[in-house]
């Protein structure tokens, strides 16, 4: 299954919001770089859907806000 995601970096709160079935918003406070927030966004995304960080795997996007991450 695939999830299209929007990413903020550097926030000052960490949330994920689901705007619905596929698509979400997922704010983290570590800043783009080394893919610092893009191992930030899998773990928060991971913890709001209950499931482990490995079974998420960013597909495309992982130098832009606009990712599409699959569930494995």
């Amino acid at each position: 299954m695939k999830i299209f995601i929007t990413a903020k970096p550097k926030s000052k709160k960490v949330y994920v919001k689901q705007i619905d079935k596929e698509n979400f918003v997922v704010a983290v406070k570590e800043i783009a770089e080394d893919g610092k927030a893009n191992d930030a966004v899998i773990r928060a995304l991971a913890e709001y859907l209950q499931i482990e960080p490995y079974q998420l795997r960013i597909t495309s996007g992982h130098n832009a806000r606009k990712k599409i991450v699959e569930i494995l």
